[in-house]
């Protein structure tokens, strides 16, 4: 060693450079700073030989065998027993520790300083000193620059040990992504949800090395997990039996409390007395579970992973398979989404918009994991959204304004829109109804067929009090919401086309119908007339030739009369039934004066009071006014017959957009909803009918506001009366 101190001092630095290099390169090398350590060590205290024992990882005791080894070999055969337990004595104290040693005639004396990192020992350098340099200690030179080194050389080790580890981890790290995107690509490229599980579940047994696994889902109640994968070599008696979600099963109790659970031993309490095996015939010793929590909340099943070794899964393991659950839900969902989706499309082709429409409220409710749902359509006025499907809460065809409405927000700005508390929002039409339910958050989405399509309606989806997700934040909750109402969407454009068919299909037919009822008239009121025609003219004729006899009978007289005026009525009768067979002139009609013909020419019984509402408000609709009158008298007759001539018969008017609606409401005893549509049949009579009527009065009301352009519907739960409601074309250049 160097005696001149500006020397050492350079020979230091030198040293402290070199060691920091290895410690702190990106290819950090513990061995290797070690060997640099000694090496130094040995340049400075002219010792005969160095080494270097790492602690072990809590820092309480040596490596097996030393790291970094100095010209060991020139002590000659030091006994590396003698100074490990040197070592271990100053690792021990946190002090020097020196003592003799004899190596053939010479005397070595060996001497060992913890190294030290924040206090806490990383190493212990072992020095073989020669006699000569022995003695009662090393000089102050020397003393100060293997300090000097010792704290270098602490920090050193330290750095580089951390950085081993670092490296470690990152390794681990990549390998583990790696197999986690071999994971996703692997169950991405399933089609239906069964491979998808397995697949699942096969990573999960590949990322873990475990033996043995199953996954179960939760059933469609949420009480109950149903087996829908095992795997595993040997299995003899696979127990996939539903476990109830509750404590009596290690699955059910990670279900249960939505948290993953690791077991070293199944032997120990308490999960011995729950342990539901996974095979029979096979002895399991450990478990690791794992939930899968979906987006919402939604627990959708639990991963297992059981092994015959003790402890064989990790907190490593832990969060592999947490990480693999994430990828599992994601894709278990996307599977759902994807099988609804096509079942919905096949509903589109083979079932009523109605039907899809319920359906769907059912898959919203399902794959969202609430408990409310409603599809909400435009009405043909463009002011109003109608319910058309429900699954809680609502009536089928409640209206609510489109100003000012959450719904109706959501339409207007086309895209989806979100309210954390309905029972506050001012935009929620029903708060009485969000508060007495339970009801906390809600997401709308608008049903629009395509991405520039004018939304029809809007789709919304109702949470409860007790569920804390945030529909803002959830992206996969706006995703599966709008894709329902897409179909929702393409549900309403169907219900038009087989309206507007229908609609066609019938005027046709009409058309048909009159045309060959309007021949048939024309010919029977020439073949009656020609027939009947001639009393009048006979019984005329008898008067002239007769008068002295018919005038000298009273009884005669008035009986050829009677005979006279019954048959000439008789033709005016024919005459003016058969008129409405003949083609309508369709004209501006006051709806008003066309309901007070009615009562007109068909007084009601004394028992029934008449009610009218607006309808002197009502813009003029396209009609003939003689039919018009016609409707409304079967309208009132019907509904006059059905109370017994006793009640009040209610009409209200009301003009929406381009139509005008009209509703007959009575308090009779109403039409049960299985015979809403054959009352207007030809051939249907739902009473006896009345002496001196046609008994088809009701099919005339549905002919003639088919022939004027509009329709006609009833409503009634078959308990608390009837209400037909009448929609008419408005008059065209009417206000």
């Amino acid at each position: 060693m160097t005696s001149n101190p500006l020397d050492l001092l350079h020979r230091l630095n030198q040293v402290a450079a070199a060691i920091n290099r290895a410690a702190f390169s990106p290819e950090a090398d513990l061995a290797a700073t070690a060997r640099l350590v000694a090496e130094a060590a040995v340049e400075l205290s002219a010792a005969a030989g160095a080494a270097v024992w790492l602690t072990t990882a809590d820092g309480r005791s040596l490596e097996p065998e030393p790291i970094g080894v100095g010209a060991l070999d020139a002590a000659g055969a030091l006994d590396l027993a003698m100074v490990r337990s040197l070592a271990a004595r100053s690792l021990t104290h946190g002090a020097e520790a020196a003592e003799p040693a004899a190596v053939g005639e010479a005397t070595l004396q060996v001497r060992c300083y913890p190294l030290l990192a924040a206090d806490r020992p990383v190493a212990v350098l072992c020095l073989a000193l020669r006699e000569a340099s022995a003695g009662p200690g090393l000089d102050p030179l020397a003393q100060a620059a293997l300090a000097n080194l010792a704290n270098q050389a602490g920090m050193a080790l330290h750095q580089a040990r951390q950085l081993r580890q670092v490296q470690r981890s990152l390794a681990r790290t990549e390998e583990e992504l790696e197999r986690l995107r071999r994971a996703d690509l692997l169950i991405s490229s399933r089609l239906n949800l069964r491979d998808t599980l397995e697949a699942i579940l096969q990573m999960a047994l590949e990322v873990t090395g475990a033996r043995y696994g199953i996954f179960r889902l939760v059933d469609k109640s949420g009480r109950k997990l149903i087996s829908a994968a095992v795997a595993g070599e040997g299995l003899r008696q696979p127990a996939v039996e539903a476990l109830p979600i509750n404590t009596t099963s290690i699955m059910g109790w990670v279900a249960k409390h939505r948290r993953p659970l690791l077991i070293p031993d199944l032997q120990a309490n308490p999960w011995n007395r729950i342990y539901y095996p996974l095979d029979h015939g096979l002895a399991m010793r450990s478990e690791l579970a794992v939930p899968l929590i979906g987006a919402g909340g939604r627990l959708e099943g639990v991963l297992n992973l059981e092994s015959p070794e003790v402890a064989a899964f990790s907190e490593q393991d832990r969060h592999l398979l947490q990480a693999l659950a994430t990828q599992a839900v994601i894709a278990i969902q996307e599977v759902r989404l994807l099988d609804a989706l096509q079942e919905v499309a096949e509903r589109l082709l083979s079932q009523p918009p109605q039907a899809v429409f319920d359906h769907l409220v059912d898959l919203a409710c399902d794959l969202l994991n609430v408990p409310v749902a409603n599809i909400w359509v435009l009405d043909e006025s463009g002011e109003h959204l109608v319910l058309q499907a429900a699954n809680a809460g609502y009536r089928r065809g409640e209206r609510i304004p489109l100003a000012g409405s959450l719904t109706g927000e959501a339409m207007l700005s086309r895209r989806p829109v979100v309210s954390e508390d309905v029972r506050t929002d001012l935009r929620f039409q029903r708060r009485d109804l969000a508060r007495a339910q339970g009801w906390r958050s809600a997401l709308v989405a608008p049903l629009a067929a395509g991405a520039d399509a004018v939304p029809v309606g809007a789709f919304i989806v109702i949470a409860s009090e007790g569920d804390e997700r945030s529909f803002a934040e959830s992206e996969w909750d706006k995703k599966v919401l709008t894709c329902l109402a897409h179909h929702a969407a393409l549900a309403v454009q169907e219900a038009r086309r087989r309206e507007a068919l229908r609609q066609a299909e019938e005027q046709r037919a009409l058309a048909e119908t009159f045309a060959a009822m309007g021949d048939i008239a024309a010919n029977l009121l020439h073949r009656v007339n020609n027939k009947v025609g001639t009393i009048p003219v006979r019984v005329e004729g008898i008067q002239d030739k007769c008068a002295a006899l018919v005038q000298g009978e009273p009884y005669l007289a008035a009986n050829l009369e009677e005979i006279r005026r019954s048959a000439e009525e008789a033709m005016a009768v024919m005459r003016e039934s058969l008129d409405h067979l003949r083609p309508i002139n369709l004209q501006p009609v006051s709806v008003a004066a066309s309901l007070a013909d009615a009562l007109a020419s068909h007084p009601l019984p004394a028992g029934v009071a008449l009610r009218s509402e607006g309808l002197e408000a009502l813009p003029p609709v396209m009609a003939g006014a003689r039919r018009l009158a016609l409707v409304f008298a079967n309208l009132l007759e019907n509904a006059a017959t059905a109370m017994e001539g006793r009640g009040v018969i209610t009409v209200r008017g009301v003009r929406r957009g381009p139509w005008v609606e009209v509703a007959v409401s009575d308090t009779g005893p109403g039409i049960p909803p299985e015979l809403h549509e054959r009352i207007f049949d030809f051939n249907f009579s739902g009473r006896k009918v009345h002496a001196g009527k046609l008994g088809f009065g009701l099919w005339w009301v549905r002919t003639l506001t088919a022939r004027f352009g509009g329709s006609v519907a009833v409503e009634s739960d078959g308990q608390h009366g009837a209400t037909f409601l009448l929609r008419l074309p408005v008059a065209e250049g009417a206000g």
